[in-house]
């Protein structure tokens, strides 16, 4: 009787170990903060939030169940955040890059509509590694700006970040990977947070980040 539950226990985990995949993945990533006060004018200021560009590498486990359905988890990390552009009555445009960098873990049910092409969708939870922001002056009257004082309002809007922004957050995303050749797979995706970013929100402040990822990975055999 011992042997016969150690044979069904071998061959069970030998079957499940068949159907998990390990693998590695990175891309370019589109991200943008998301407020409900996009845009301003005071005293000759105009502003705004735009998209940025950045990156994700990470790796992923999954699980088939069989041909159609699977569960996938992943471990990322992404430069996300987005950019302010201020233009000033001097002439000097002043672009604001947030470099919001996350551990970002998403977890996605899968239907493969095809044996190459997989449909996902699920929710994502990301925690703050660090805030990181970057001063570009542009205009006729750039050259006159001041580097220290540049610096020093890096500094400050990091620290902003810091104290106003949570260090959690949680969203949903949805997209589609295709497999091109063995293991090697592109991958797309969508996501968009449903949480206010703003840890003590005045007059129903929001902030919220949706970020645009398309990449390629590989999935070991």
């Amino acid at each position: 009787m011992k042997k016969i539950l150690l044979a069904s226990a071998i061959a069970l985990f030998a079957g499940l170990h068949a159907q998990t995949t390990f693998g590695v993945k990175a891309g370019f990533a589109l991200s943008k903060l998301n407020s409900n006060e996009n845009g301003f004018e005071f005293g000759g200021f105009e502003g705004g939030l735009k998209s940025k560009a950045g990156f994700y590498i990470g790796g992923l486990v999954e699980h088939k169940f069989n041909n159609k359905f699977a569960v996938q988890g992943e471990l990322e990390y992404a430069n996300l955040g987005g950019k302010a552009e201020v233009a000033t009555p001097v002439g000097i445009t002043v672009t604001e890059k947030m470099n919001l960098n996350r551990i970002v873990i998403p977890v996605s049910a899968r239907y493969y509509a095809m044996p190459e092409l997989g449909i996902y969708a699920g929710p994502y939870v990301s925690f703050k590694t660090n805030n990181k922001v970057k001063f570009e002056m542009s205009g006729p009257n750039a050259v006159m700006t001041n580097p220290e004082g540049i610096r020093e309002g890096e500094k400050y809007v990091e620290k902003f970040l810091d104290d106003s922004l949570k260090s959690t957050d949680f969203g949903l995303f949805f997209g589609a990977d295709y497999k091109v050749y063995k293991g090697l797979f592109l991958d797309a995706r969508y996501s968009f947070g449903l949480t206010n970013m703003i840890k003590n929100p005045v007059d129903g402040e929001k902030l919220k980040m949706n970020f645009f990822q398309l990449g390629v990975g590989y999935k070991f055999k």
